[in-house]
């Protein structure tokens, strides 16, 4: 045995009896989990309550000493949650498809990896799915930092009857990727369009050669690309390993900071934790100084306003819809004084849900 073979065996000896023993701690913990999933079931209380869990990481996350950074302890207690959720009752998450996609590796980041995930061919269905019951939760991309918000999903928020109920974003990378590795017979690159739009200066630069072609998903050009040597794909990695593909050019995407932001979606209402935001949909009458009236009361009681989005309210004349992002709980004190007054002053109100805030 070389010396550095002696000086690592009992270094692995205490890895080993040390794994034994978190083993050990875990299946307490999935037991003592499973109790309280029975005592919840008498009570038909929901096995999932992201305010809870946010508490259990925070808390642990404070109380950490090291060397683990605090993204690894919410990485691993993520992990550690879903399984023991899992063992109370699998949760069903819809998103955008296919395997691949953005959408379920936000999905995953957000409930773990014990989650029976449901592919949907679009966003509409997504949402469909958690309407009529077929999944718990869908995970859904509402806007992105480079090209803005995604105008489906706004307009689906509006109509549908469910909550925002959590937040995920995602840092963006996009790879050009093909069958072989090169652009070798290669006439199109197919994406989706935002993903088009993110990497349009990288293609006018390095492929103006290739047609663009928009799909419903960076996914689904994927598995395009997998089946046909002429096409190729902007994808990131989720997609490159489920379809087999090769990078031809890693990160394409204009904006080296690109990032997505994710609303998970159910019929779960939030408790407050602290650290949370309110968004709301908002329209006023068009007459002058409406808008600065509309949103005088957020100034008035103190509530900052993250987000502020208009959308034209479909009506056929000039009306617009307003998604607005506040920091806090509608049930806060000051944010409840300022909704009130928003009801009052806005010709139409909707609260699409409070939730923990990602950052």
């Amino acid at each position: 045995m070389s010396t550095e073979e002696q000086r690592l065996a009992p270094l692995r000896e205490k890895i080993d009896s040390l794994d034994a023993q978190i083993l050990d701690l875990l299946s307490q913990r999935a037991k003592a989990a499973q109790e309280v999933g029975h005592i919840k079931g008498g009570f038909a209380s929901p096995v999932f309550r992201p305010e809870r869990e946010r508490q259990v990481v925070a808390k642990l996350q404070e109380i950490n000493r090291g060397p683990l950074l605090p993204d690894g302890i919410a990485a691993i207690w993520r992990e550690v949650m879903s399984a023991c959720r899992a063992l109370e009752a699998r949760q069903t998450i819809a998103y955008l498809g296919p395997v691949g996609t953005f959408s379920e590796q936000a999905a995953h980041t957000y409930f773990g990896s014990s989650i029976a995930g449901l592919p949907c061919n679009s966003l509409d269905e997504v949402f469909k799915a958690v309407e009529k019951g077929s999944a718990q939760f869908g995970v859904v991309p509402v806007e992105n930092s480079s090209e803005g918000a995604i105008s489906r999903t706004l307009d689906l928020l509006l109509d549908s009857p469910m909550h925002i109920s959590g937040e995920v974003v995602l840092p963006i990378h996009h790879h050009l990727l093909t069958k072989s590795g090169n652009l070798d017979g290669i006439t199109t690159v197919c994406a989706h369009a935002q993903a088009l739009a993110q990497c349009q200066q990288w293609l006018s630069q390095h492929a103006p050669q290739l047609k663009r072609q928009a799909v419903s998903s960076n996914a689904e050009a994927a598995r395009m690309a997998a089946g046909d040597p002429a096409l190729a794909a902007i994808a990131g990695d989720p997609a490159q390993l489920a379809y087999g593909l090769q990078v031809v050019a890693a990160q394409v995407q204009d904006d080296p900071h690109n990032r997505t932001r994710f609303v998970v979606i159910g019929s779960y209402e939030c408790q407050p934790t602290g650290h949370d935001q309110t968004s709301l949909v908002l329209s006023v009458d068009n007459q002058p100084g409406a808008v600065y009236r509309l949103l005088e009361p957020l100034a008035k009681h103190g509530v900052s306003m993250n987000r502020f989005e208009s959308r034209p309210a479909r009506k056929g004349t000039w009306e617009y819809h307003f998604y607005i992002d506040i920091s806090g709980h509608s049930s806060d004190a000051k944010v409840v004084k300022a909704l009130e007054e928003l009801k009052e002053t806005a010709a139409f109100y909707k609260k699409l849900g409070s939730y923990p805030h990602s950052a």
